[in-house]
Parts: C-alpha cells; structure tokens; sequence
C-alpha cells in the first residue's frame, strides 16, 4: 500500500529522444560514466504470435526480467498501455496494436574517459572514441553514447557518424555535422575510394611480411559473433557468409604479443577480429574468439567483453531491457528512486559484471579522395 502511495503522489517528467542529453545526467563514480536514471517510453507493436493473449500474462511470458507482479501494477497504474490507453489487467492484445512501457531506464554504465576532440570543421567532426562507449543509440544505451555524450558536453548536434565502431574498439570516429556531408562519404565508402587502418596487439609472433586474409565471414546475430566460413561453393557445402578480405602488416613484437596494423578491404561485423583468429593470431583480449588453449596460456586474467553489445548495427527497440545489465553500487543520494522500478536504488541495471575492459583494437587512420583523418596510438600498442 505504501508503495502504490508513493506512486499516485509521485511527480514523472517522461522524456522521449526529444530531450537532448545534458551534462548534468551524467554521474561519475569508481572510473565509470553513470546515467542519472530517466522516465523512457519503450514503444511495441503486438506480433501474430502475442495476439489473443492478456497484456499481463503476455509481458510475463515475453519479458522474464521483472516478477509478475509488477506487470500487473504497470498495467493498473497506466505504466503498461495499449494505443495510448490505460486497460484492465483482463485485456486481450491484438495483432499489430502499440503497446508502450514506460520504465524508470537505467542504462548500462562506461568507462569514464573523454571524448577527445581531435579535428573540428564546419562540416566534419573527428573524435578519438574511447572503449566500451557505444556510437549511437543501440541497444540499452541512448545518453551513454558518443553522439549523447558530444552533446552534452560540447551542445554537438546533430551529428551522423560516418563509419562503425564496435562499443569495445577504441580509436579514430568520424562524424559528419550535417546530412549531405554524410551522404558524401557514404557514396565514397560504398565505391571502395575510402582506406581504413587498424592497429592490433595480437598472441604470438605475427609473419614478417605482409599477410592477406581472403576468407568469407558468417554473422550470428543470435550469438553476438562471426566466424570464418571456409569452403568450396562448388562443393556439396553451401557458404552463407559474405566475402571478406583483411591486410595484415606487423609493425612489431616482443615474442609474446605482436603489434599489426590491420587495412580491411571489406567491412564484415567483426571482420578484424575474425580475420586474426583465422591467422593464428587473436587480438590478445579478445575473449569472443580467443581459443581456450590460447586463453589459458597466455591471457588468464585480461578479458573484454564476451559480446560487444553494440557494433553499430541499427538500434533495437527497447522494448524491456531490464534483463541483460548491471547492479551499480548504492546511489540513492544521487537521483529520485521510483517505488515501482525493480532496479532502484542502484544505478546501473541488473546484470551487469562491470569488469570489462578495451579490446586491444584501435582505429588510427581513415583517408579518401582529398581527406586523411588519423588518431594516436593508444599506450597498449608499444611493446617495452
């Protein structure tokens, strides 16, 4: 009861993409970039298979993140509507009809390095994208983002980012500042005028001379990862993946790892990553495709992410993101704690391990027709 009074009192502000980032959402703490916790609208459309059953037993069975329970005070308190109706528990969906769930949002936090500007002009921003922040929205980031990031610190906007980085990359990011400029490097990447180079920390002793990597590579949206396809498409196997093609130059090494600069041709998810495991050579963190034998020898305890969770792929809807985060640490000082949501008073989600670390993968230079962009090394990529 107590809880269902302090709901009916409560005053939520809910905000949409409309509402621009601001500094003053963000929250540091232990080395991490929190975001103050927001009112979010996630916004569905009932599926063939969602229809005939209830609104609560169809958020119960869908979305196992939250207890039953909580979907039928959502449901009752118009936290769970359907075509911008509050309705009783009892309702039956119907294909293709809006279903919104509006969620105190807690967004999966990240390291908490600058994005430092590196080239400012009137039509092209360049930026050295830290690890583990994503570029755009995707996912269960929409503030902790580059481009949210850009505009609360610098009132960057809009920006459209102009090539992929995976969240767990580091490295140059180019963004052009208006639709048409976008546009044009578009035309330029999709024509093949564009350059791309990489540098890698790698296991083991990289060939001398320079290695080219021509295998097809196959994404499994469903595991997060790619692998190398190799075949004959005149044998009895078919090949699903897409062609794919990788230089590799190594620049340095101390016997253990090596340093290698990476010129992908093609620009296949996780094309680097897979190409080097395909060589012999996984980036040296790298956990998603490193092999257990090379994981226990030589990187026992210096991992990454398992899956980046954001590769510059289109955003998903959001549509209940509760089960697949973190647990922050105790905040309650730092921002108002709804009674409802089942992630108060922590600030990050639940799920989250937050001991993730950089991949050993860094963007440094971009060049086209008239145009070159390059980052620094970053201090991984010196081998005392």
């Amino acid at each position: 009861m107590k809880r269902k009074r302090e709901e009916k009192n409560m005053e939520i502000v809910w905000q949409t993409p409309v509402n621009p980032p601001e500094r003053q959402d963000y929250i540091f703490r232990n080395g991490r970039r929190h975001v103050r916790p927001y009112y979010f609208e996630f916004i569905s459309h009932v599926k063939n298979r969602w229809a005939g059953k209830s609104i609560v037993d169809l958020f119960a069975q869908e979305f196992k993140g939250r207890p039953y329970d909580y979907y039928v005070d959502a449901v009752k308190c118009g936290r769970i509507q359907v075509d911008g109706q509050m309705v009783p528990v009892s309702y039956i969906v119907k294909s293709s009809q809006k279903i919104s769930h509006f969620l105190h949002r807690h967004e999966p936090p990240v390291m908490a390095w600058d994005v430092k500007i590196l080239r400012k002009e009137p039509d092209v921003l360049t930026v050295c994208k830290p690890a583990s922040v994503p570029v755009h929205p995707c996912g269960q980031y929409r503030k902790n983002t580059i481009v949210g990031i850009l505009q609360a610190e610098y009132g960057l906007a809009p920006l459209f980012p102009v090539h992929r980085l995976d969240r767990l990359v580091s490295g140059l990011l180019i963004l052009a500042r208006n639709a048409s400029k976008a546009d044009i490097f578009r035309q330029e990447i999709e024509a093949g005028k564009v350059h791309k180079q990489y540098v890698a920390r790698v296991i083991g002793v990289f060939p001398e001379h320079e290695q080219v990597v021509n295998v097809n590579i196959d994404y499994n949206a469903r595991e997060g990862r790619s692998t190398a396809e190799v075949g004959n498409s005149c044998g009895d196997t078919s090949i699903k993946g897409k062609a794919a093609c990788t230089k590799f130059t190594r620049i340095s090494t101390d016997g253990i790892h090596s340093i290698v600069l990476c010129e992908p041709v093609t620009g296949r998810t996780h094309q680097i990553r897979v190409h080097l495991q395909y060589a012999g050579h996984p980036i040296a963190n790298d956990m998603l495709y490193l092999s257990k034998h090379v994981t226990d020898r030589s990187t026992q305890g210096v991992s990454a992410d398992k899956a980046a969770v954001c590769s510059g792929h289109s955003p998903s809807s959001g549509f209940d993101q509760n089960s697949s985060d973190a647990n922050g640490g105790n905040s309650i000082e730092d921002f108002s704690i709804d009674p409802m949501c089942t992630n108060c008073p922590n600030l990050a989600p639940k799920g989250y391990d937050g001991h993730e670390e950089g991949l050993w993968l860094h963007c440094v230079r971009y060049s086209g027709p008239g145009w070159i962009y390059e980052c620094p090394y970053p201090e991984w990529a010196t081998l005392s």
